[in-house]
């Protein structure tokens, strides 16, 4: 068995009253100003041919192996003032 490294690196552009906050498990997450928590991952895309549209809705069996082969996720957050 061999091993895929992914590295995903994401800006965004936010607005001032979005804030982060650490979860007792100590995750980042954002808050927005509704108190609503968001968390950001990596999101398993399927389909049958590369110019086809792609969807998150796959076979769940096929999903559940994807996820159980992951070892390892993390995921930080910075906030860089410009």
């Amino acid at each position: 068995m061999k091993k895929l490294r992914v590295a995903i690196k994401l800006e965004m552009t936010v607005p001032d009253d979005w804030e982060l906050v650490q979860t007792d498990g100590g995750s980042q997450m954002l808050r927005l100003p509704d108190k609503q928590l968001v968390g950001l991952t990596f999101e398993l895309l399927f389909a049958v041919q590369p110019e086809e549209v792609w969807t998150s809705a796959g076979r769940v069996e096929v999903l559940n192996d994807l996820l159980d082969r992951v070892g390892n996720e993390q995921v930080s957050f910075e906030v860089v003032k410009d």
